[in-house]
């Protein structure tokens, strides 16, 4: 259903689009965005789509549904990293479904859901898109070791070696970092303790040469981590501003 003028939404920022016209409007610069592929990308990424809907349809954070997350998530790297990579487009739009859903998305199937949940996406897409997204599938929680310095290392050792998983990752960093500030007030500090130390390793793997994105691409990446680290930084210092650096 469209919502806004073609012409205005895809020259709107995400997060304005999200503050005016909700999902709708996210779903209308989506198909905006993928009008030009073919027929079969296009049949893909509706489908994920539609799977990604399915999965995530109760779900919530913050003020808004899930899906507006998933959505620009995708839309940023059509949009902005300049990528249109039918599998990592795929990945990116499922990027939280084996983390958040495994049981419903395995279908119940004995074992590990986890890897039930993988072998469902490989089945439905193809390898490529389940390692993707097992790339960026937070592991179980260690006992006895601080959660953030686990999520931490996993970013680290999961992309390592697999540069169209950063692309993914820095995306939804962005919309969870960088977008902070769309989120409710409540969530700013313990989103500024366990997204600031990531920058300085998602930093170090945009800057890599084999990570596949254009220069200009990049150095916009590059500064919306540094607006991001800024951002947690204050955050932190009102929070507790005896342990704020001084200058």
């Amino acid at each position: 259903m469209e919502v806004s003028p073609p012409q205005l939404v895809l020259t709107m920022p995400l997060h304005a689009i999200t503050e005016m016209y909700g999902e709708e409007g996210l779903r209308q610069r989506f198909a905006l965005e993928i009008a030009g592929m073919h027929d079969e990308s296009r049949l893909q990424l509706q489908d994920a789509l539609e799977l990604a809907s399915q999965l995530h349809r109760d779900d919530r954070r913050s003020r808004e549904p899930y899906m507006n997350h998933l959505l620009r998530t995708a839309i940023r790297i059509m949009a902005y990293y300049e990528v249109k990579d039918v599998d990592v487009l795929v990945a990116t739009l499922l990027h939280d479904a084996v983390e958040d859903h495994p049981e419903e998305l395995a279908g119940n199937a004995p074992g590990d859901p986890v890897a039930a949940a993988l072998d469902v996406l490989a089945s439905r897409f193809n390898q490529r898109v389940a390692h993707l997204v097992r790339a960026v599938t937070n592991p179980p929680r260690e006992p006895g070791r601080d959660r953030f310095e686990q999520y931490r290392d996993h970013v680290a050792e999961a992309l390592d070696g697999n540069p169209w998983a950063r692309v993914i990752k820095v995306s939804d960093f962005t919309d969870n970092g960088v977008g902070l500030i769309h989120s409710l007030p409540p969530k700013h500090i313990p989103m500024a303790i366990k997204y600031g130390p990531l920058v300085p390793v998602l930093r170090e793997l945009i800057s890599r040469s084999d990570t596949p994105l254009a220069e200009h691409v990049k150095a916009h990446i590059l500064g919306q981590l540094d607006a991001a680290e800024e951002r947690f930084a204050a955050i932190l210092s009102v929070a507790n501003p005896v342990a704020a650096p001084q200058n």
